[in-house]
């Protein structure tokens, strides 16, 4: 899994690399591991869609003792629309 995420952080350097279903198996250091490797988002809270989560306060533990600051969440479309413009761009021009 480590591997899997320092790949997707090489790969797509500007992209979101988030921990989902399954976390509840990682212990804590792994999870640090995780974000070492290149993981930039969690989905948090209770359940997901059909699958168990880590409880909303382990994760504020976790944050806390690993020393990550949460980013407050976003719901204004017009940073993604900037990001797909860019990576339009981007495919574009190295298309060639």
């Amino acid at each position: 899994m480590i591997r899997m995420i320092a790949t997707a952080r090489i790969v797509m350097p500007k992209a979101m690399v988030r921990l989902s279903a399954g976390r509840v198996k990682f212990s804590m250091p792994e999870q640090a591991l995780c974000f070492l490797a290149g993981a930039n988002s969690i989905f948090t809270g209770e359940k997901l869609l059909t699958t168990p989560n880590n409880d909303f306060d382990a994760d504020q533990l976790m944050f806390k003792v690993l020393g990550l600051i949460p980013k407050a969440p976003s719901f204004s479309e017009e940073p993604a629309k900037a990001y797909e413009a860019e990576a339009c761009e981007e495919a574009v021009s190295s298309s060639g």
